[in-house]
């Protein structure tokens, strides 16, 4: 299923995305399927059978779902990408100034309705900063200022060096690891 989304999914592969959609986001809100089905006001069985794969889901599930997940409808039948977005120093749109020695490097363009939060990390090596999943649809943005550190998913953190940029979902467990003494970034916390 490598590329394809809701829009352009053959019936069975739009059947398994689905499933895994589901299952995804179940696990995200920590809700037991039991709990789930309740919410949602459907039999645990229906739901045990669409998160197999095994059920062809109504369009009055599928909200219903999303209503008991707290996710819009798109996100069960197409799911958010990218997951991780990489601007390495050197990379990205850059505008100068005609006054100033000053460039300017977009590196995420703020959606429509977006909420942000903005940190300034200092980190020592040592002990990895491990986090739990945020609210679902959290995305963080860190650009690494100095030091290197290892950012991102748990399971695929990447290696930065200074001025590099990343993204990656906040509503997944993800790391902060300072590789490098005196490391320091900006992580934006995005909540939409």
């Amino acid at each position: 299923m490598s590329g394809n989304n809701g829009a352009n999914a053959s019936g069975g592969e739009l059947i398994e995305l689905i499933a895994a959609s589901i299952r995804r986001e179940r696990e995200r809100a920590g809700l037991s399927m039991a709990e789930l089905a309740r919410r949602a006001g459907i039999a645990k069985s229906t739901l045990s059978q669409l998160e197999s794969g095994a059920g062809n889901p109504s369009v009055e599930t599928l909200w219903a779902l999303g209503v008991a997940l707290d996710v819009p409808f798109s996100r069960l039948v197409d799911p958010p990408r990218p997951v991780v977005r990489v601007v390495r120093a050197g990379e990205g749109p850059v505008t100068h100034s005609e006054r100033a020695d000053y460039a300017a490097t977009l590196l995420a363009s703020c959606p429509p309705g977006a909420r942000r939060d903005i940190y300034r990390i200092d980190a020592e090596p040592g002990e990895t900063r491990a986090s739990d999943p945020h609210m679902p649809g959290t995305i963080e943005h860190l650009l690494l200022g100095a030091g290197r550190a290892l950012v991102g998913p748990t399971e695929d953190p990447v290696e930065l060096s200074p001025g590099d940029y990343v993204s990656y979902p906040g509503d997944a467990p993800h790391i902060f690891r300072a590789l490098a003494p005196g490391t320091l970034a900006v992580i934006v916390m995005e909540h939409v």
